[in-house]
Parts: C-alpha cells; structure tokens; sequence
C-alpha cells in the first residue's frame, strides 16, 4: 500500500487545483496589461517511493502521517519566471493571497547553498475539500513552491544531471565548474534585469 494511504487522489486533486490558483494569478497580470509572472508552471505529486526514501532519510516513521505532516513537500510547484523581479511579484501575490497561507519561506536566492544553488523555497498551507490526515474537514495540505529564473532553473537541473546520473571521476573539480557557473548565470540574472528595467524605462518616457 502506498505511503500515502487514502490520500493519494487526494493530493493530486490538490496539485491540480493550486496550480490553477497560481494560472489565475497570472492571467489576472496579464489581463491588467503588465508582464506575465512566469514562464513555466510545473507541477508533481512526489512518488511513494522518493517519499519513503524521503522519510528514512530524515529518520521519520514510514507512515502516511509523516509523510504529510512532517515531510511538507508531497505536493510540489515549480515556478519559472523570466526575471528575478516576476519572482518578486509572484511572492507578493501568493503571501497575498486569501486561499492559503506561507508557513515557511528559505531565500536561497540571496543566499544561495555552497554549491551554487539558487531559488526561492515556500511551503504553504492551503485548505481544500477534503479530510486531512488529522481529521479535519475541509481539511489543510502542504504545498511546496519553488521559485526560479530560467537560468537557475537551468542549472539546477544540469546540475542533479551531473552529480546524481553518472558517477564523477574529479568531483572537486566538477563542484568548484558548477559553482563557477551558478555565479556567472547569476551575474546574467543581474544584467538581464538592468536591461529590462532600461527597455521600460524608455517605455514610460
């Protein structure tokens, strides 16, 4: 039987409803004229296998109760955003928003992890339709969001890619390449949000 129980329909119902939530804010944006937020939305509910792993690994019970309670990232949201301002703006209008509330927030962004990666981490509590784990009806859910420009995102993926689908020969050197490259795609970030703000300013003159 799954980790997750009987909740398994249950989360992914909730991944597709939030993801819904997070399309309506941007065609909202978009409808009053100004940049879409993103350029991706992804969205997944985390096998029972990765969360089984997930559970041994931080040495929580293998129950369906751990797996959704203390583990809070069952269902997960990537967002991918153009410019790092879009994901300034996203982060304003989810913490604004009245269908959940942030429980928890790491700006990996500008402290980025040792190795080089960046992103910007949520952990929401929606309420939905349905009993939770603890017996509430309607019930609360976690959801993980994860916030990217396309090049963090890039790197991010290149990145598991390499260090976690092949065995690495030098993998000293192979860290101290990729944090080389998470910095100057970070300088990117930087120059692409100048050039942006340049463009609009010659807009508005």
């Amino acid at each position: 039987m799954s980790i997750y129980g009987p909740y398994e329909d249950t989360l992914n119902a909730i991944l597709i409803d939030v993801k819904q939530r997070i399309e309506e804010l941007n065609n909202r944006q978009v409808v009053a004229n100004q940049p879409k937020l993103y350029e991706h939305l992804i969205g997944r509910v985390k096998t029972p296998t990765s969360m089984v792993e997930k559970c041994h690994r931080k040495n929580y019970p293998v129950t369906t109760e751990a797996a959704l309670r203390q583990c809070r990232d069952a269902i997960g949201l990537r967002i991918v955003c153009n410019f790092v301002s879009d994901i300034s703006r996203c982060l304003k209008l989810v913490r604004q928003a009245d269908w959940c509330t942030v429980v928890k927030e790491k700006d990996y962004i500008t402290n980025a992890k040792p190795n080089g990666y960046r992103s910007y981490h949520l952990i929401l509590d929606v309420v939905e339709p349905y009993q939770d784990v603890d017996g509430h009806l309607p019930g609360h859910f976690f959801v993980e969001i994860q916030l990217r420009t396309i090049a963090m995102d890039s790197w991010a993926s290149l990145e598991h890619e390499i260090k976690y689908k092949h065995h690495v020969k030098d993998p000293e050197r192979i860290s101290k390449e990729l944090k080389r490259c998470a910095d100057q795609l970070a300088s990117c970030d930087v120059q692409m949000q100048t050039i942006r703000q340049l463009v609009q300013e010659g807009e508005s003159e």
